[in-house]
């Protein structure tokens, strides 16, 4: 079956947080969240090396809008449920249909961080593919060395199922890393 003929919701809520595919407009807030986390983003994000406009954030959410609703990329925004206020960016990746099969990736606006509110958004994506894309595997990849990513996948029972040696480049392009590979299967 192809992907784009798989019908799922574009939202869903856990106790604290709204969860949906980006919109065309969320740009701003995007960028916004990115600026203020930028020091926090650099060491595990090879995008964050670059500078962004505001213009290049609402692009990029635009493109992310379009491949979810190709299912090639399923893209999740954070928001608090009573205030309304992007806390986070999340999303299921590296698709693979066939085997159903995704990957939960994961960066918070650090003003909002300590506060359970990353582990709770994981929690509720993995929960939503499990039910809603009937997922066979949820993995979660971080660098060894990212010990808060760690922390998300181990408080949520995924298993560490190994670490790959030297087998990407650290954000800045330039030290070969670790990577866990944590997974929960049905």
């Amino acid at each position: 079956m192809n992907p784009i003929l798989i019908d799922f919701p574009s939202e869903f809520e856990t106790e604290r947080l709204h969860i949906r595919m980006p919109m065309p407009g969320d740009g701003k807030v995007v960028h916004e969240s990115k600026q203020a986390s930028k020091n926090e983003l650099l060491p595990w994000m090879p995008w964050a090396q670059r500078e962004e406009s505001e213009e290049d954030a609402e692009i990029n959410i635009r493109e992310a809008h379009v491949n979810f609703l190709n299912r090639e990329d399923l893209r999740l925004l954070v928001f608090h449920k009573e205030t309304g206020v992007l806390i986070a960016n999340s999303g299921l990746h590296r698709i693979d249909w066939d085997v159903r099969k995704f990957e939960i990736g994961y960066w918070i606006d650090t003003r909002y961080s300590g506060k359970g509110y990353m582990t709770e958004a994981a929690k509720g994506i993995a929960e939503f593919a499990f039910r809603e894309l009937k997922a066979n595997r949820v993995e979660i990849r971080c660098d060894v060395k990212n010990v808060k990513s760690r922390a998300i996948a181990e408080r949520l029972g995924f298993e560490l199922e190994g670490i790959l040696r030297q087998d990407s480049l650290d954000a800045y392009g330039k030290e070969l890393r670790d990577t866990c590979i944590y997974a929960k299967v049905k």
